[in-house]
């Protein structure tokens, strides 16, 4: 348990477009921060679900003010937990995951690698593994947020379990 660090402005567009009004109004309607962070919490709780992934008693709860995402709850194994947190993270506009997931049966956990310009799955798998080949252990350790191996993007957290 802890928190994860993400790249605010990279990932899943979840929360649709901001858009600035037509005409200026002459008083600006109150904003309901409470019910925006719900809907976030929310829009995120679904795309997680969306993924083929879920938890015991999953709650996703979304700060818009800090653009932290907490997630609790019971995953059934440490894979799921990670890709329920790599899922919530990679969201436009969460900058830190706060994990508050436990796991029914418990393993070594992952590292996680945020992709840069250039990076390709054959190079991260010659950064943790010494062995590009081995690009396809981190494919389907992303799967299902990873459609293809080709789509990964700056910014994107991948997890990186370890070499079997």
């Amino acid at each position: 348990m802890g928190i994860l660090s993400f790249i605010k402005d990279a990932g899943e567009k979840l929360f649709g477009a901001v858009s600035a009004p037509a005409q200026a109004q002459a008083a600006p309607a109150p904003v309901d921060v409470a019910a925006l962070n719900k809907k976030a919490g929310d829009a995120i709780a679904t795309y997680i679900r969306s993924q083929g992934l879920d938890a015991d008693n999953l709650a996703v709860a979304y700060d818009g003010a800090s653009h932290t995402v907490t997630v609790s709850g019971q995953a059934a194994d440490q894979a799921t937990k990670e890709k329920i947190l790599v899922a919530a993270g990679n969201v436009q506009h969460v900058d830190k995951v706060n994990d508050q997931l436990s796991v029914s049966n418990p393993a070594a956990e992952s590292q996680f690698h945020t992709v840069v310009s250039g990076d390709n799955l054959w190079k991260i798998a010659e950064k943790y593994y010494g062995n590009g080949a081995k690009n396809d252990l981190i494919f389907e350790a992303n799967k299902p947020m990873l459609k293809s191996p080709d789509k990964i993007y700056p910014g994107q957290v991948l997890r990186i379990p370890a070499a079997a």
